[in-house]
């Protein structure tokens, strides 16, 4: 274990310059969203939750993956992803060539490459697909409160919270809503709700977190 934690150091030395990707599918439909495509840095953990729709091409997540991604953080040096045929596609593995990225095809024979990045991609798709499954209608709606929670939480493994270590400060305090700060009745209804939807993501995320503590340790 130590030395597969020392090549990983080694290999990674930049933030965002090296990603997983992953899908999500199979939840419930939520305003005809039904899977996510989790982008994982995997040097911070830094994470991007994208929503997604039935059906999907390797050109419709490459223009996904560039809008979401590469706007905010640029192309990466590599990308670690399994062999779902999005991702073996002509198209795709054309695509990222010719922008200089080198992506890498994950394998149960190759856990030195992609043992930890599968364990933090099973932390996320516990952690969403619990939420999911307690909002089935209204999960999508979320998503972006799921992300920003999943960003600005300690964890364990980079002894910070992955917003810490990309933007160099401190999340921002989240102040919680007070039922007699507000007599417009949506705005009351809007931050409760947020509200109640991060209690419950904390709550799933520190299960989640639990799992994959108990995974590493094996």
């Amino acid at each position: 274990m130590e030395a597969s934690k020392a090549e990983i150091s080694k290999e990674l030395s930049s933030i965002l310059e090296d990603l997983s990707i992953d899908f999500i599918t199979g939840l419930p439909k939520s305003k005809g969203y039904e899977a996510v495509l989790v982008v994982v840095d995997r040097l911070s953990k830094y994470s991007h939750f994208i929503l997604l729709k039935h059906p999907y091409t390797a050109k419709i997540i490459a223009e996904l993956f560039m809008k979401e991604v590469v706007r905010l953080h640029g192309i990466p040096n590599s990308i670690i992803s399994d062999r779902d045929p999005l991702f073996v596609s002509h198209f795709w593995m054309e695509l990222f060539k010719l922008q200089g990225t080198k992506l890498k095809m994950s394998s149960a024979y190759h856990p030195e490459i992609d043992g930890q990045t599968e364990v933090i991609n099973r932390c996320l798709e516990s952690y969403l697909r619990c939420f999911a499954s307690d909002h089935p209608k209204t999960w999508s709606l979320w998503v972006a409160w799921a992300e920003f929670w999943y960003n600005t939480t300690f964890h364990v493994s980079i002894g910070t919270t992955p917003f810490e270590v990309v933007y160099g400060r401190k999340p921002p305090p989240l102040l919680r809503f007070l039922s007699n700060e507000t007599k417009v009745a949506a705005v009351a209804l809007e931050l409760s709700d947020r509200d109640e939807a991060l209690k419950q993501l904390k709550d799933h995320l520190l299960r989640a977190q639990d799992q994959m503590a108990s995974k590493i340790c094996q």
